[in-house]
């Protein structure tokens, strides 16, 4: 038995954990009422999951569909892993809330005689590895973890969860990322490069460096899954002219990712550009463009004929009415030209942008060199209903930059960006929380 929280983070880290959290239980949290995790999406950015999908449950004669996303979820103890092959999050959009279920089927020593019961006090502990794996233990109230943890008021609330730092010194993973942004602030010039999938540091020539040489000099290796940056932190870069106003060049670009649904998807981007793109402006023969700034309800682009809308969703509430809609383009006869489904774009902005920092840069060429800002903005606490209610507003638009060269060849060439923008100083409103922190002055 782990006798310190230190010692049970010990071992989590040697099976790889590098974030560490803990739940107090209430008495419905248990594995016939599943555990809460929060009333909104939030708790999606800690607990890494497989992709969001849906499914129907047969309930009284009715069919409801109802997202999930499974989890690499294993109990771990002195001895060992022990998989809990069952282990999902289920999300209730229209409340909203998450909750964890199937923790404990399927799985052969799991802490049963902690989660069938309702008592208080009793607490779950989760470790977070940065291949997407979340280990878990939990104990009851008599215990010494429980007994220390109820000590320990000095932790971070994160959602439902309280953050454990590593060691009582780290602070964290806000003043661990701030003490790094520190260091890469003062080193001043740092010649352009990318860190490489083995580990190396690389010169990189191209004008868009300045996010590789942060996330190099964070360590950030390009990887397989779509986990946050760096301890549960995304790193979003901007450029500035000059560090004394800080004034953005342009818009931030909070994600891109590709339709998920309608023509775009179902037949094709070739297909698509010829219903809605446009010849090249500046003449370039054989070539389709689609581009321009779609904000939510507004009238048909006039170059495309589409719009920005969202079905599903009920702008009165602010809630999800239907998990099966989505971001939608629509043509002037309301054929779904384009569509983010929610259960698709819901799973990117939880998964990246729940914790996220904002850090300007300047670029000085040849050799190319970038510089980063001492002032950063810290933004946490979102959830995917605050980006829907920013797209509703018109704080968030669509402003995609696609195009098909040679469309006559036998093999045109495509370059696709989707990209879902929003102004710098419009950011805030994505979050409950924002602060900016001069490094100059911060003690960490």
């Amino acid at each position: 038995m782990f006798e310190k929280i230190s010692a049970l983070i010990g071992r989590m880290t040697e099976c790889g954990a590098k974030r560490f959290y803990a739940k107090r239980l209430a008495p419905n949290d248990n594995s016939k009422n599943q555990i809460y995790l929060g009333g909104d999406f939030s708790a999606l950015n800690i607990i890494p999951h497989q992709g969001i999908y849906t499914d129907s449950d047969e309930i009284a004669g009715s069919k409801r569909d109802r997202a999930k996303a499974r989890i690499l979820f294993s109990w771990v103890d002195e001895q060992g892993l022990y998989e809990a092959p069952n282990a999902q999050l289920i999300l209730y959009p229209k409340y909203p809330e998450v909750r964890m279920s199937g923790f404990l089927k399927g799985c052969r020593n799991a802490p049963s005689q902690v989660l069938k019961v309702r008592d208080e006090g009793r607490i779950m502990f989760l470790g977070v590895t940065d291949a997407g794996r979340v280990l878990g233990y939990a104990v009851d109230d008599k215990h010494p973890l429980a007994k220390e943890l109820a000590s320990r008021t000095e932790l971070a609330e994160v959602g439902v969860f309280l953050e454990i730092p590593t060691s009582p010194d780290d602070g964290g993973s806000k003043v661990q990322l701030l003490r790094k942004l520190q260091e890469i602030h003062h080193k001043h010039w740092i010649p352009s490069q990318k860190l490489g999938a083995d580990g190396k540091v690389y010169p990189y020539v191209a004008r868009n460096g300045g996010g590789y040489t942060l996330e190099a000099e964070l360590g950030i290796a390009p990887n397989g899954y779509a986990e946050p940056d760096f301890l549960g932190w995304e790193i979003k870069q901007f450029g500035v002219r000059d560090f004394a106003g800080y004034v953005p060049k342009g818009p931030v670009t909070l994600m891109t990712p590709e339709p998920s649904g309608g023509i775009y998807k179902d037949l094709g981007v070739t297909t698509f550009m010829n219903l809605f793109g446009y010849k090249d402006k500046n003449g370039i023969p054989d070539r389709l463009n689609f581009g321009g700034i779609y904000s939510y309800d507004k009238s048909p682009h006039k170059d495309t004929g589409l719009r920005l809308t969202m079905i599903g969703y009920d702008r009165e509430s602010g809630k999800i009415s239907d998990i099966e809609g989505g971001l939608a383009l629509l043509s002037r006869r309301d054929e779904i030209a384009a569509l983010w489904k929610f259960s698709s774009i819901m799973d990117h902005w939880n998964r990246k942008h729940a914790q996220a920092a904002y850090i300007p840069s300047m670029f000085r060429p040849g050799p190319p060199a970038y510089a980063y800002g001492a002032k950063v903005l810290l933004c946490e606490k979102t959830d995917f209903n605050l980006f829907l209610r920013a797209v509703a507003s018109g704080v968030i638009y669509y402003d995609p930059a696609i195009k098909i060269e040679g469309m006559s060849s036998v093999s045109p060439k495509t370059k696709r960006r989707s990209q879902f923008r929003v102004k710098h100083q419009s950011l805030e409103a994505l979050y409950q929380k924002a602060e900016e922190v001069d490094l100059l002055t911060f003690e960490g």
